[in-house]
């Protein structure tokens, strides 16, 4: 069995960055960057809430991008009410760019990144309310931008187009318990990039220790909007509801950074 302490970890990853380029053999993969690192780590693909490595969550992404990092998959309650596949879909969804092609005719899509900075042009928002500990979704109709005026009539048709019933959130205390449980201890891993003959290779050589995420701090990320909620459905297939952050805000969740 191998030691999966930090030391081991950092061990390791020292030995992977003086590998130089390695060549990504998971192709058509936009999770590249990340599969190659937990191939060579030898950690196996799952779905389980669970940190990668030990103690340590390990999050990479390529050195040149400005794409937000995805935290952690979370669906809102009423979990009963299977709120994204049952209500957000069908009755906010809109027809899939590749309806009729890659999907059947009737393939519809819901997928909005969204943040309490603003509301998004379909006119949906994160809320916070601290005193009964929620993150919240909210939709306003008289938010909605002109150019989906069409959209905006066939959800008048389907559902109304008052407030969101009932409103789907997620509570403090599921998100710090998710987020102890995964995110505590967490290295950050940034690739730079090449390609060559149509083939692309990595360098991984930045590491990034955090320790401590706290949910306080993540709250207040997501009161300004640097935290986003992110839905990816469509009629075949829920992607899941994904909490994601700006990469240049996410030492902000901790409350201690260390050197490597």
């Amino acid at each position: 069995m191998v030691s999966r302490d930090l030391n081991n970890l950092i061990h390791r990853l020292s030995e992977i960055k003086d590998l130089g380029w390695i060549e990504n053999k998971r192709y058509g993969n936009q999770g590249g960057v990340g599969n190659t690192l937990e191939d060579l780590l030898e950690i196996s693909e799952n779905n389980l809430q669970l940190p990668d490595f030990g103690e340590w969550e390990i999050k990479s992404q390529r050195a040149e991008t400005s794409s937000l990092l995805t935290l952690f998959h979370s669906e809102p309650k009423p979990r009963n009410a299977r709120f994204v596949p049952k209500i957000l879909l069908p009755k906010y969804g809109w027809p899939h760019q590749e309806a009729g092609t890659t999907y059947p005719d009737y393939e519809m899509s819901f997928r909005q990144t969204i943040s309490a900075s603003s509301y998004s042009d379909r006119g949906f928002t994160v809320g916070v309310d601290r005193e009964n500990e929620k993150i919240f979704i909210t939709f306003d109709s008289g938010k909605i931008a002109s150019h989906h005026d069409h959209w905006k009539n066939s959800v008048a048709d389907r559902i109304g187009l008052s407030e969101l019933n009932p409103i789907p959130f997620w509570d403090f205390h599921d998100i710090e318990s998710k987020i102890s449980a995964k995110l505590k201890n967490t290295l950050y891993v940034k690739a730079t990039t090449k390609r060559e003959n149509g083939i692309e290779y990595y360098h991984y050589e930045h590491f990034e220790v955090y320790t401590g995420l706290d949910i306080d701090n993540f709250v207040s990320l997501v009161e300004e909007g640097q935290v986003y909620i992110d839905f990816d459905a469509r009629t075949g297939h829920n992607h899941g509801t994904k909490f994601r952050v700006r990469p240049a805000y996410k030492n902000r969740l901790y409350n201690e950074q260390l050197e490597i």
